[in-house]
């Protein structure tokens, strides 16, 4: 079995964030495959050992040297994609979750280009992952209660 994250072997677990300062969220634009250039919200591989949230806050301080403090778990999101024979080129499975800001303005890292606090209306104007703006809504919601 291939641990490849590329044609995998088995689906992979990942974490991602909704921060949220002052009516604005913040995103970045994707460095590595898939959807690279796209706008999303920061996340990543959970590490064997890691809690869900921990994966959460560390992918967010890794990729943009941004802290917060998680409201709550948003929701799963899938993506995958298959090739033009059929097979699956890749396969993630992503625990969402919200978090309002601590601190640290947002700077690009190693797997996040452009760093932007924004919100879903301005979205609309830019490449984004798939199901990215109902996510948002969604954890606003949350934040919102």
């Amino acid at each position: 079995m291939t641990t490849s994250r590329l044609y995998p072997a088995y689906p992979f677990l990942s974490a991602s964030i909704a921060v949220f300062r002052a009516g604005k969220v913040l995103v970045a634009s994707r460095t590595q495959p898939p959807y690279v250039g796209a706008y999303s919200l920061p996340g990543g591989l959970v590490e064997v050992g890691e809690r869900m949230e921990e994966a959460a806050l560390r992918e967010l301080w890794e990729e943009v040297q941004v802290k917060a403090r998680i409201i709550g778990f948003n929701q799963h999101i899938q993506t995958y994609a298959r090739d033009k024979d059929g097979r699956v080129s890749h396969h993630f499975v992503i625990a969402n979750y919200v978090a309002e800001w601590l601190e640290g303005e947002g700077t690009p890292g190693p797997e996040a280009g452009d760093v932007l606090w924004t919100d879903e209306a301005a979205l609309a104007n830019l490449t984004v992952t798939p199901g990215l703006i109902p996510l948002i809504g969604r954890a606003r919601l949350m934040l919102n209660k």
